[in-house]
């Protein structure tokens, strides 16, 4: 089987010249094309599906679209994925302005804009719901694009990348759109084998040249030093970076007092200024904090800073006003609109989740038109839109990740700093680290020199998935799908490894059985029977060295001050009078502080006894003695030594091997005496060679386990989660149930609980904020998973819903155990009264106010978990039973929440 970069240089000595459809879609272009997109563009003209993997910001998008022209050439239908809305609504504006507003539309879960048009702009979940759902716009589909694809890695949704990618009809050439990673030609070859032909194009060439920088005190340093072609480290930023820190150990010795050296790390205001002064604007700062993101720009604010002409300040207030003319005077004042605005006229914003979308929007839009020159960004910025500066700066090198602050990884570096060098406009782009006490030059060196980023698949099955699958293919079907998937093709990687070195174990042992072949008998017998000797002597020895201790330790506890006693063997051996017991009331053991005879203060602990110790002697000791003085122990030691006298003390008391008592050992000596093979000249030899095959038979038996502990682990959980199914009714055999049927109209994390919820009428009786208020627990998750404070909720009936529906999650979570599965979460009640008060009709400065478990809730995260939960609730109106009030009360509760800045749409 040829490999994807093997057919690829096939194919470019086949097809040299371009077809028509690439000349006229280079037309379109005022630029030349790259070599990478030209021969992606060619790849796809010539009936291959393609995977480019390129750094952000080289243009790989030029082959997606490529493809959207390609299919209006052909007369068929181009589908465009992106991972977020954001995305999906720029990617759905810049086809309108190129193929105008008939021939494009727009699926999200927010906007449905001409779903039927030949170009269609769509969140990768809708693609996967229109294949489950077998939609009838899947017709005459001919391409599908899937940009970020690299997204697959996602652990919370990378699943859903796979499923398009497995399920898509065979006739669809798929174009595959990543990141840079290092294994993209095993991506690749998993989307040959799935899809059909692909043709994998790597290209690791920056367009725009990046250079590397640390920032430290007022002073930027290049990061290396080129040498012969040859990149290392600049001496001159080890030399800086080393006398800052002896500085700052010095004054931290000196209690902090004293001159303020130019080393210390600079803070915001004086790294803007210094981005301005040397050219560098306009650049994004990567702060791991929404509050440091705000923090920054109200520091630049109150120092004064500038960065936009008059000019440019009428345009940033013209266009802010025109974007925001939609939300309500009263909401504005809420969420800071005048500082926002004069913090946009002054060339500065933050930018992270907690914003209302359509402030990110705006600041992306200024930053992207050139106006606005520093933005103070979360790392969610180097995922999202394309927004690119000539600057990036980085403060830390480590970052909060939900459970602990980690170090960035080489593929966040690269990243991040990816965002640097605007093609067409930049000559190179600028990476600056900025310099922290006990930040290491070679470190980040090594952050940025490398670029192994591989791609690592997250996909599960899930309840939704599996009700699907059976449903549309059958349970056998079912599965081999889902061994197609990128998760099993890794593992079988993995195993195909492991495979082969059971396979050289195996033959080994073939050897070592042949090499203890004895003429006189069978010694694999005769080494057994040794063996058996040898693991029971041992477990003897065990259980009597535990025996041992135990009555050492009890003996220890017995003592008392003033026993003679001796100690067996060690350092410590001699006689020695007990000062102190140093009975443990934590149970570690006696510890008793002794007088050597040596006239040395020594604390010994059980290990120093093998054998339980007994009292030889008693001595009284002085009420007043003290053991720091050597004229007082000496003179304990003598009168020690004067009542023992020249008393034959006798032997210390040793172990006794009680082996000899044991009637298997003896049974087995007597087997092993009997044996042929016992009397063999080579029997030494031979024993040898059977103790190497035991050994490697036991390592043998490990790699066996490893091997099927990975083969077919998707298949096992899905057969798992079927299981679960069958028992509460969703899955009779083969078929799918009228239930299943409405789970598998249920997309959401918690869809068994949301089923099983809507299955046990817990919801009827709810008025639609009610309503609201529980479905919000299945969506929303705290981003404080351990605060432990009592989240507020409605009283009444939703109350009582809410503790119905986790009793409910904890009798699934008991089956699910039973299964050998873990996947349901336990419902986050903490959004559900900041629901019920917007679906209430409580204004947005009350609702944000009173917050999150009493915490003040940003806008954007606000904004962001009311779409989600009124996503979830169209589904429920669409899966409930027949004869629901479910539907009626799902549809007021989204007609009582869509308002405010809730309803604004970003499509313009």
């Amino acid at each position: 089987m040829t490999t994807p970069a093997e057919r690829y240089a096939a194919f470019r000595q086949k097809h040299g010249d371009d077809g028509g459809a690439l000349r006229s879609f280079r037309g379109l272009y005022d630029f030349e094309l790259d070599d990478f997109q030209l021969d992606a563009c060619r790849a796809l003209e010539a009936g291959d599906g393609v995977l480019v993997a390129a750094p952000t910001g080289s243009g790989k998008t030029v082959v997606g679209e490529f493809a959207v022209h390609l299919a209006l050439e052909q007369g068929r239908k181009c589908f465009y994925t992106t991972p977020i809305k954001a995305l999906s609504n720029q990617k759905y504006n810049d086809l309108v302005k190129r193929y105008g507003t008939a021939k494009v539309g727009l699926l999200t879960g927010d906007n449905s804009v001409n779903g039927e048009a030949p170009i269609v702009v769509m969140t990768t979940e809708v693609l996967r719901n229109m294949l489950y759902a077998g939609s009838a716009t899947l017709a005459g589909l001919g391409f599908a694009v899937m940009d970020e694809v690299h997204y697959l890695a996602d652990r919370f949704r990378g699943a859903v990348w796979e499923e398009v990618i497995i399920h898509l009809p065979e006739s669809v050439r798929l174009v595959a759109l990543s990141a840079t990673v290092s294994n993209a030609e095993e991506f690749g070859e998993w989307l040959g084998e799935v899809r059909g032909d692909t043709t994998v194009i790597v290209d690791e060439h920056r367009p725009v040249p990046l250079w590397q920088h640390m920032m430290v005190g007022n002073r930027v340093y290049d990061m290396f030093m080129t040498d012969d072609l040859t990149p290392r480290i600049n001496p001159a930023l080890m030399r800086v970076t080393r006398d800052a820190e002896r500085l700052m150990a010095g004054r931290r010795g000196r209690g902090g007092y004293g001159k303020v050296h130019r080393s210390r790390p600079p803070d915001r205001v004086q790294v803007i200024e210094k981005l301005d002064s040397e050219g560098l604007l306009p650049a994004i700062t990567f702060i791991f904090s929404r509050a440091g993101c705000q923090a920054a720009v109200q520091q630049c604010l109150h120092a004064g800073i500038r960065l936009t002409t008059d000019r440019e300040r009428h345009e940033i207030r013209q266009l802010v006003d025109e974007r925001t003319a939609h939300l309500p005077d009263e909401d504005l004042a809420v969420l800071g609109y005048l500082e926002w605005r004069d913090c946009l006229e002054r060339g500065l914003a933050a930018h992270h989740a907690g914003m209302l979308p359509a402030f990110k929007e705006v600041v992306e839009e200024l930053f992207t038109r050139g106006l606005v020159k520093a933005v103070f960004a979360t790392e969610t910025l180097a995922l999202g839109i394309n927004m690119p500066a000539r600057s990036v700066v980085i403060e830390k090198l480590d970052k909060w990740n939900g459970e602990t602050h980690a170090d960035l990884t080489p593929g966040e570096y690269t990243q991040l700093t990816g965002r640097a060098g605007r093609r067409g406009i930049d000559v190179e782009g600028h990476a600056v680290v900025l310099w922290q006490p006990g930040m290491d030059p070679l470190s980040v060196a090594g952050l940025a020199g490398t670029r192994t980023y591989p791609l690592r698949s997250s996909f599960q099955p899930s309840y939704n998935m599996a009700v699907n699958l059976v449903g549309q293919f059958g349970r056998e079907r079912a599965r081999t799908l889902l061994e197609e998937s990128f998760a099993q093709f890794q593992a079988d990687r993995a195993v195909v490894g492991l495979a082969k070195q059971l396979r050289k174990h195996e033959e080994a042992l073939e050897g070592y059985q042949e090499a203890m072949t004895c003429h006189l008998g069978d010694f694999p017998e005769y080494a057994a029977l040794r063996r058996r000797l040898s693991d029971r002597e041992a477990e003897l020895s065990k259980q009597r060295g535990a025996a041992r201790r135990a009555a050492a330790v009890r003996s220890l506890e017995a003592l008392q001050p003033g026993d003679v006693i001796r100690v067996p063997g060690g350092r410590r051996a001699g006689l020695a009078i007990v000062l102190d017991p140093g009975r443990n009331p934590r149970g570690h053991g006696p510890s008793p502080l002794v007088l050597t005879i040596g006239k040395q203060i020594k604390k010994l602990d059980p290990a120093d006894f093998p054998v339980p110790v007994e009292p030889l002697e008693k001595l009284r000791i002085p009420k007043n003695f003290n053991g720091r003085s050597p004229k007082e122990r000496a003179n304990l030691v003598s009168t020690l030594l004067a009542k023992i006298g020249d008393r034959d003390l006798g032997k210390p008391a040793r172990a006794r091997d009680h082996s000899v008592d044991d009637d298997e050992v003896n049974e087995l000596r007597r087997r092993i005496r009997q044996h042929p093979c016992h009397g063999c000249d080579e029997r030494e030899d031979h024993a040898r060679w059977a103790e190497r095959y035991y050994k490697l038979q036991r390592e043998t038996e490990g790699l066996r386990r490893r091997v099927e502990g990975r083969s077919h682990v998707i298949s096992r959980t899905f057969d798992r989660i079927c299981s679960v199914l069958e028992q509460l009714g969703y899955l009779d055999g083969e078929a799918v149930t009228d239930e299943g049927r409405r789970l598998g109209r249920l997309y959401t994390e918690l869809d068994l609980l949301t089923a099983e919820c809507l299955r046990g009428g817990l919801w009827e009786e709810l008025d639609p904020a009610e309503l609201a208020a529980c479905v919000s627990a299945l969506v929303f998750e705290s981003r404080q998973s351990d605060d432990a404070r009592r989240p507020k909720v409605p009283a009444g009936r939703a109350q009582d819903a809410l503790s119905s529906m986790i009793r409910l999650w904890g009798e699934l979570e008991g089956i699910e155990s039973d299964h050998g599965l873990s996947t349901i979460r336990e419902p986050d009640l903490g959004f559900a009264w900041a629901a019920f008060r917007w679906a209430k009709g409580h204004s947005l400065d009350a609702v944000l106010l009173e917050g999150v478990a009493g915490n003040e809730l940003a806008a954007g995260d606000f904004v962001r978990w009311i779409k989600q939960l009124m996503d979830l609730l169209g589904q429920l109106g669409n899966g409930a039973p027949e004869g629901s009030k479910i539907k009626q009360t799902a549809g007021k509760a989204m007609d009582a929440m869509r308002r405010g800045v809730v309803a604004y749409s970003s499509l313009t």
